[in-house]
């Protein structure tokens, strides 16, 4: 459908050298946008941007360190530099960490929401100026969690900025609406990915599995139709919305 097409438009993905972010850059890239892949392992987003071209897109390796105003004011003057201006930006760069709250440092608190909701913060503001100056729309895409909407143990920075992620998406979209640009939330389940393989296949996780209605683990595909969803024209009235992709996790009780 042509409302879902995004061939040709300008897709930035934070936190693109692993995982999901990587996905999204494939994803988006296969679809025909040209893709500017930001994370601060240079050397895998070169691979990432080769393997890409090499398959018939377009992508750009740009460095961006999400904790750093300065690494991201430097990303989105070489973006300029390359004569592009970001109309889809996918928020996706975030850590996590396990750790019982009454032993949490205010290292650990302080890096959590550095990078899952200051990082997402510096990189939709900047990522808006683009767009204002250059006059054109665009739509911002945050990656949080259904840990934004439920509690996890031992995981209190992360539930907690990713909570303050949903709140950012709505606040910014009821601010930025009058620009024309729209920002929008997926909230995850639990997505194998290489990090969480090991605890997935483990006694812990395959119980945690059970309690998902769907009875099994979301992979990174499951989350490609909201993805194009609210990168596209198919989601042109869409704008301060959480899309839950979970396999009906969050709404269980067992």
């Amino acid at each position: 459908m042509k409302t879902f097409d995004i061939a040709g438009r300008v897709a930035l993905v934070t936190g693109a050298s692993s995982g999901l972010g990587e996905h999204f850059a494939r994803l988006l890239a296969a679809q025909g946008a040209v893709v500017i892949l930001a994370a601060r392992r240079t050397d895998r987003l070169e691979k990432l941007a080769s393997q890409i071209t090499a398959a018939g897109g377009k992508a750009h390796p740009v460095s961006m360190d999400v904790t750093s105003a300065a690494s991201v004011e430097a990303a989105f003057v070489k973006i300029a530099g390359l004569g592009l201006v970001p109309g889809i930006v996918v928020n996706n760069a975030g850590i996590a960490q396990s750790k019982p709250s009454i032993e949490l440092t205010e290292a650990d608190w302080r890096s959590t929401m550095d990078t899952n909701i200051d990082g997402a913060w510096r990189v939709a503001q900047a990522a808006a100026k683009a767009m204002l100056a250059a006059r054109q729309p665009g739509t911002l895409i945050n990656i949080a969690s259904i840990l934004g909407l439920r509690v996890g143990a031992n995981l209190l920075a992360y539930t907690t900025a990713k909570a303050a992620l949903v709140q950012l998406t709505k606040s910014l979209s009821l601010d930025w609406a009058r620009y024309g640009i729209r920002v929008n939330a997926i909230a995850p389940g639990y997505i194998e990915t290489d990090i969480n393989r090991g605890f997935l296949a483990s006694e812990g996780g395959q119980a945690m599995i059970k309690r998902i209605p769907m009875r099994r683990v979301g992979q990174a595909g499951d989350l490609d139709g909201a993805s194009l969803l609210l990168a596209s024209a198919a989601g042109c009235y869409m704008n301060g919305s959480l899309v839950v992709v979970d396999g009906g996790h969050s709404n269980s009780t067992l």
